[in-house]
């Protein structure tokens, strides 16, 4: 549900930044504001300031900044509503009960009763794999090297040989035989009546990112097929937005994911530390399942098999990651088949080992596409090179192309120029890449003025909240328009409003963009930095100066879109009459 915005307020009201922050990361005081190591980013200097003043934190070292909610957000992996749940708990606010329209309403019973029978499924294939009829079960994990401490983690169980006792089991909990069928858990026909759909199978729960199980797989016993079987797709578990081991992996704050095929891979490499990796469920991966990835980390490995099908895999899965805008990285377990089998034989440090040695994603398409041509042969070589430079058309940014070729032609002997010469035929051919607009001196283009504009913008509204005494000292010559950037002008019109009630609350301006990348941006509109200054006299002419900066830009913004947009010829009228104004005049921080 959408809480309201009161309702948030207290929340964060209730959760002082400082105290909960101090619960992840260590902080010192320095002045006005507390500094530790950022948790989002390596880093060995302290450039993670959190301020209790405006209750927000912010990182000048990659940028990350916000408030309590959204810290909890990045830090957690958590949704907005998730954010605010912890946060109310940690601080006592009761959250009030959610309302829904008859159809949510229905929509939601439905969702909760399949939620519900999956999780009773879980507990009773729990129980099983302990109980003697499990033995079989529990012998096979162990023998897979799996502790007790890692099957009670992942949840692992068992169904029986028998082939009604979880529909009979579940029946006799209250749940109907048609939300068990629609749960994948059961099928029903004619001559069996309802029975179970996993029978002697070890059994791997299946869980959302919040730790909900919303569906199973099952590894059978002994010779039977399939060898792997996996619940159908139901409204609450859809295979290619989910992944194995992600509500695990989602706060293992590395950065990165290890995707994999198994269930069993996935549970090795925790079970060993390596708690970033995941799965595909039983399905190809997808880029939904690369666009979930994307939420909490920039760089994927790819441990698939080393067989033929892993290596189609591997390529596959490249292409996708790369349209997600996610780096990619493969793995090698040479002689081994999979990540598994590896740990078992070679142990987590020689692991550790092939992580750091992953070969880039580009490297290994070319290292595979090599194996197609006859590099002996001139001809061979030659079509080789022309595959090779196809790919490179793929890179649209010249600097990332430019790197790659320089790579490529090193790592395979081919004449830098040369390629250089076949990737721009290429490009043309077909028209990939488009030339490169070049200035036509040789001089760099200078800063753009706009560049100064936006920091000017960012400075009077970092000092408004520190020091909000100036507001009205100089309202009468700054508007909301005079903000060119649609986000500072939505956070200063949200400013102005509170500061004509006397009171500014920088830390909830925060909510009011949901994208992380905006929560960014409005953090660092509020941790701009002033400089010293000396005295009384040195601040005034500071923020004299900056007032007619901000006027100045918006002036001169307006004057390049007067002669189309009459509210913009009223902005630049109105905007000459307040510069002539404030040239004259001094402002006083008495």
């Amino acid at each position: 549900m959408l809480y309201p915005q009161e309702v948030i307020e207290e929340v964060r009201a209730r959760n002082d930044i400082v105290d909960v922050i101090s619960g992840y990361v260590r902080l010192q005081k320095k002045g006005a504001s507390y500094f530790g190591l950022c948790p989002f980013h390596n880093e060995k200097s302290p450039s993670f300031s959190v301020s209790q003043g405006k209750q927000m934190y912010y990182c000048f070292g990659c940028g990350a900044g916000g408030n309590v909610i959204t810290f909890i957000q990045q830090y957690e992996n958590a949704g907005f509503q998730e954010a605010v749940k912890m946060l109310a708990e940690r601080a006592g606010v009761k959250l009030p009960e959610a309302e829904y329209s008859e159809e949510v309403k229905r929509r939601e019973s439905h969702r909760a009763k399949l939620l519900a029978v999956n999780k009773e499924a879980a507990k009773y294939f729990y129980y099983q794999l302990r109980a003697p009829q499990g033995k079989q079960g529990l012998a096979y994990l162990k023998n897979r090297q799996l502790s007790d401490e890692t099957i009670h983690r992942f949840g692992l169980g068992f169904a029986n040989k028998t082939s009604d006792d979880l529909a009979r089991y579940l029946r006799g909990k209250g749940f109907p035989d048609d939300v068990i069928k629609e749960a994948g858990l059961a099928s029903f026909d004619e001559r069996y009546g309802l029975h179970d759909k996993f029978w002697n199978r070890v059994i791997f729960p299946i869980q959302d990112s919040n730790h909900r199980v919303i569906g199973f797989g099952g590894r059978v016993m002994g010779d039977g097929t399939p060898k792997y079987l996996n619940s159908q797709e139901t409204p609450v578990f859809d295979k290619s937005k989910n992944l194995y081991g992600l509500n695990f992996a989602r706060s293992s704050r590395k950065n990165q994911f290890i995707l994999c095929e198994g269930y069993m891979d996935v549970i090795t490499m925790h079970q060993a530390g390596f708690t970033q990796a995941v799965a595909s469920l039983g399905t190809a991966f997808t880029v939904g399942q690369a666009l979930l990835l994307k939420r909490y980390a920039e760089e994927v490995l790819l441990a698939y098999d080393s067989d033929c099908a892993g290596v189609k895999a591997a390529l596959r899965a490249i292409g996708i990651l790369r349209e997600a805008g996610l780096t990619g990285r493969v793995l090698s377990f040479a002689p081994c088949k999979d990540p598994d089998e590896f740990i078992g034989t070679e142990g987590a440090e020689a692991f550790e080992k092939r992580l750091a040695e992953a070969e880039n994603s580009f490297f290994f398409e070319i290292r595979i596409l090599s194996q197609e041509f006859d590099l002996k042969d001139p001809a061979g070589k030659t079509k080789f090179h022309r595959e090779i430079a196809k790919k490179l058309c793929g890179f649209s940014e010249e600097a990332e192309r430019a790197n790659y070729m320089e790579a490529i032609a090193e790592k395979y002997h081919i004449g830098h120029e040369n390629l250089r010469k076949l990737v721009s035929a290429e490009a043309a051919r077909t028209g990939l890449v488009r030339p490169v607009e070049r200035p036509k001196s040789g001089i760099q283009s200078k800063k753009m003025p706009e560049d100064n504009g936006k920091k000017l913008q960012r400075l009077l509204i970092t000092w408004l909240v520190e020091r909000p005494e100036i507001y009205p000292k100089i309202k009468k010559y700054i508007a909301t328009e005079d903000f060119t950037e649609e986000l500072y002008r939505e956070v200063a019109r949200k400013l102005f409003e509170e500061l004509e009630e006397g009171k500014a609350d920088p830390a909830g301006l925060v909510d009011l963009f949901p994208e992380a990348d905006k929560q960014n941006e409005v953090a660092k509109l509020f941790h701009t930095s002033i400089g010293k200054l000396e005295n009384k006299s040195d601040a005034e002419r500071a923020l004299h100066d900056i007032v007619c900066g901000v006027k100045r830009n918006s002036y001169e913004y307006y004057s390049q879109r007067s002669g189309t947009d009459i509210s913009a010829l009223n902005q630049v009228i109105a905007g000459k009459k307040v510069l002539e104004e404030l040239n004259k005049m001094h402002i006083s921080l008495d």
